[in-house]
């Protein structure tokens, strides 16, 4: 498995924790009118499955060729997200540290 793969799952993981220091729910559609208690506690616990099921993705079926070609594919959704709502008013990723790690994730091999 390529080295710019497993930098770019280290790239999305964090950037996940900077998506909670950012308060990333309150650009979602259906969760922007949460207070920041209950977006946190929402968004949080949401990442659950979402990363069950990415590393089911990468280590369950059909083999960890094709969990790395749907992983870059998330990666790579992922980012065209987040250039979808980069003018958010409410968008708090503005930073340097943040888009390394937002663009750096769909780094692979």
């Amino acid at each position: 498995m390529p080295w710019f793969f497993f930098l770019g799952l280290t790239l999305i993981l964090i950037h996940e924790m900077d998506a909670v220091h950012c308060r990333e729910w309150r650009i979602f559609p259906l969760l922007y009118q949460l207070d920041d208690k209950t977006g946190y506690l929402v968004f949080t616990w949401a990442h659950v499955p979402l990363y069950l099921l990415l590393f089911w993705g990468l280590f369950g079926a059909g083999g960890l060729d094709r969990g790395v070609m749907r992983a870059g594919c998330v990666f790579i959704v992922h980012a065209a997200l987040h250039l979808l709502f980069l003018r958010h008013p409410k968008n708090e990723f503005k930073s340097i540290t943040s888009w390394a790690m937002i663009l750096g994730e769909r780094w692979q091999g």
